[in-house]
């Protein structure tokens, strides 16, 4: 388990409704602040891969 906090989005404010972030080693463990129970674990390579996807706007059709 890391040792390292929990980061969301400033743009969450004072929402818990929020995907949270933190490094763990050599990956990146996601989890729902609603759902701290369930944590996605991850590459750096796939997760900076999904962020690229997501400021190119390649998910939008789906929202």
């Amino acid at each position: 388990m890391s040792e390292n906090p929990w980061q969301k989005s400033s743009f969450s404010g004072a929402s818990n409704e929020c995907v949270e972030v933190r490094p763990s080693n050599s990956h990146i463990e996601l989890r729902e602040s609603e759902d701290g129970d369930t944590i996605l674990r991850t590459t750096t390579a796939t997760f900076a891969e999904l962020l690229r996807t997501i400021k190119d706007g390649d998910l939008d059709r789906f929202a």
